[in-house]
């Protein structure tokens, strides 16, 4: 309290005065701060490349963003319909292999080859000698599935079974049948999806895909097994998680 000053009119004077001064002091010290340093020409090409390269760094986030845009459209315009009574021999050969511990016993006998043959052969009487692109999507068909069965198509149990099955001269279409072949048209949409296909073509292939899986359905008693009586898994082969 001792270091107040009385409110008194010469002590009012003297706190203007020192009120006035202090602001000029601040107005002193922000014009000094406010300048600008001139670049150098070092500095300015620094800033173009840097600029330059954050342009760059934005087209690949677009083109980045692009691709992935493509690849869920496509995963998303391709809806494969598995027709209900295929739909239960899949949950079928799911609890033959994974519960049961049973094998579908190969060589199949029709096999993917036999099936794709009676299909073309049957649009061939149906739709006259019009069928190159029904023979181009078995064909792609054929393809997928050899490449993706040992990938994604078989259940860890069965991968001993693979290894003994198929050799180097023997395709996986000549010995796996419609079990294996049912499971891939689950995995079709997102295998496709990294494949650059426009709308339009996807969604005719959508219709040749539906077309063949109703002659899936339509031949259901021949192409599939009512039950695995191929031989058990035995204790310790396939470990591991299933596929």
């Amino acid at each position: 309290m001792d270091r107040l000053m009385k409110h008194t009119e010469e002590n009012v004077l003297k706190q203007q005065a020192l009120d006035k001064k202090a602001g000029v002091d601040k107005n002193a010290k922000s014009g000094r701060s406010s300048q600008v340093k001139p670049k150098s020409s070092s500095d300015s090409k620094l800033d173009k490349e840097e600029t330059k390269n954050n342009v760059a760094k934005g087209k690949k986030r677009k083109a980045d963003s692009g691709i992935e845009k493509n690849n869920s459209a496509a995963e998303k315009l391709l809806k494969i319909q598995i027709p209900s009574t295929l739909k239960k021999q899949l949950v079928d050969d799911w609890e033959f292999i994974t519960q049961q511990n049973k094998l579908v016993k190969l060589p199949r006998s029709p096999n993917v080859e036999d099936i794709f043959t009676k299909y073309l052969d049957y649009r061939s009487k149906k739709d006259g000698m019009k069928t190159d692109a029904v023979g181009e999507i078995l064909k792609g068909l054929r393809c997928y599935f050899n490449k993706a069965l040992p990938v994604v198509l078989l259940y860890q149990k069965e991968r001993d079974q693979y290894h003994e099955a198929v050799s180097d001269n023997v395709t996986p279409s000549n010995i796996y049948g419609a079990e294996h072949l049912l499971r891939l048209f689950v995995k079709l949409p997102e295998l496709l999806a990294f494949v650059k296909i426009d709308a339009e073509t996807l969604i005719r292939m959508q219709q040749k895909l539906h077309e063949f899986l109703k002659f899936l359905q339509k031949n259901e008693s021949t192409f599939f097994l009512a039950t695995y009586d191929g031989p058990k898994i035995t204790e310790g082969s396939g470990k591991g998680k299933d596929n």
